[in-house]
């Protein structure tokens, strides 16, 4: 059983950065997989980023690819999503996600935490 608590969300204007962070509670964070997924209001919930344990390879949906980048700190038990060149239609509440073993089901989530992209 994991615990997640997201971070760092807010209200910024177009062409900005926002950093989120995933607090994690539990001695075998750095063995998930962890992933930043989002949900505009009417659309359906989306996996934005994701980042396998040891090694750390990524995955990115294509409409952010170039703009966010996912780390994690395992030391710190923390999985961050850095957010640059903000677009209104990021406009959503990000999810952290923990997944025992895969990249695409995931089994504990966050509470979500809002971020607002204005234009």
């Amino acid at each position: 059983q994991v615990q997640l608590v997201e971070s760092g969300g807010g209200l910024v204007q177009a062409g900005g950065s926002l950093r989120l962070s995933c607090a994690a509670s539990g001695r075998t964070f750095s063995r998930y997989i962890m992933g930043w997924f989002r949900q505009a209001p009417g659309k359906e919930r989306e996996l934005v980023a994701a980042i396998k344990s040891g090694v750390g390879s990524t995955y990115y949906a294509d409409s952010v690819k170039g703009r966010f980048t996912i780390s994690r700190d395992d030391a710190k038990n923390t999985v961050y999503l850095q957010m640059n060149s903000l677009k209104p239609e990021d406009t959503a509440v990000y999810y952290c996600a923990a997944s025992v073993a895969s990249m695409r089901n995931y089994d504990f989530w966050g509470q979500g935490t809002q971020v607002t992209v204005s234009s």
